[in-house]
């Protein structure tokens, strides 16, 4: 762990972690980082040594030129950052990089190694993956933990896959193995439209870790950002109408699948959530 600052004393931290790559799809779970850096002014703190766990073929370095000048190289690492939400007396630190290449027991081992010398008490893991879902319905969110008491009141489902699994998945083991509560979120993207960003599934794990974090996070321009996405695929479905069938036989699944019990909870829970944004404004 490379520390650009001596590692300071927090008050009452919450650690938020997101990797980009197989566990980030159109950059989903990495956006809700920056966003939360950019909104809250977060201020680097550490980042791990990129040698230890990256093969520079695979993920290469950035050079940055302007004017024929070359102004110096970006490695990819992962890198710490912690910033306080007005209006809080917590502090959040703020994880995020690329998913390494190699030696992810040791890479997990380091993060956590530094979660707890910061005195971290628990930590949100953020994902993103490709699935069968119509861009037009709410983005689904599902949710592991190490105590599934941890996502009661989360609105979420329960996470159920199984198979292999990123770098997400270890560290949640490894804060799992030093007790340490631990949420994984994860929103579905929906694979047809892949490619990044994806706005509308940011949204929804930022509204997601305003429940876990209870705090109201200015959403900026993803509101509107995610309006003009959706609106952007809608043109794209209204010109092939091979898409545009395939999208009505995804809503036609999800609406088969949706209770009527969970979509009045869902209503009832998005009301508190505005109550609160109003009040906050």
């Amino acid at each position: 762990m490379v520390e650009l600052e001596n590692a300071p004393e927090l008050v009452d931290p919450v650690l938020v972690a997101a990797f980009e790559g197989w566990n980030d799809a159109g950059e989903a779970a990495s956006g809700v980082v920056r966003h939360l850096e950019s909104t809250w002014g977060a201020r680097p703190i550490a980042e791990l040594d990129p040698e230890d766990y990256y093969d520079f073929q695979m993920t290469r370095p950035l050079v940055d030129m302007s004017d024929g000048e070359s102004r110096g190289i970006t490695w990819p690492t992962t890198r710490i950052s912690v910033a306080r939400p007005p209006g809080t007396e917590r502090d959040i630190v703020l994880v995020q990089g690329i998913e390494p290449n190699m030696r992810w027991r040791a890479f997990c081992r380091e993060i956590v190694e530094f979660s707890q010398r910061l005195r971290v008490g628990s930590v949100v893991l953020l994902g993103a993956l490709l699935a069968d879902v119509p861009h037009t319905r709410p983005v689904p969110v599902t949710a592991s933990a190490t105590d599934i008491e941890l996502i009661g009141g989360l609105n979420v489902e329960p996470a159920k896959y199984e198979g292999p699994t990123g770098v997400l998945g270890v560290l949640q083991d490894a804060y799992g193995a030093v007790e340490l509560d631990t949420v994984s979120l994860w929103a579905a993207v929906p694979h047809y439209v892949s490619q990044p960003p994806s706005p509308k599934a940011s949204l929804a794990l930022l509204r997601r870790v305003e429940d876990l974090l209870d705090v109201t996070v200015p959403l900026g321009d993803l509101p509107e950002e995610a309006r003009a996405w959706e609106n952007g695929v809608n043109e794209l479905a209204e010109q092939d109408s091979e898409v545009a069938d395939y999208v009505r036989s995804l809503e036609e699944q999800r609406e088969a699948t949706e209770l009527p019990e969970a979509s009045g909870e869902a209503i009832a829970h998005e009301f508190e959530r505005y109550l609160r944004r109003r009040d906050s404004s």
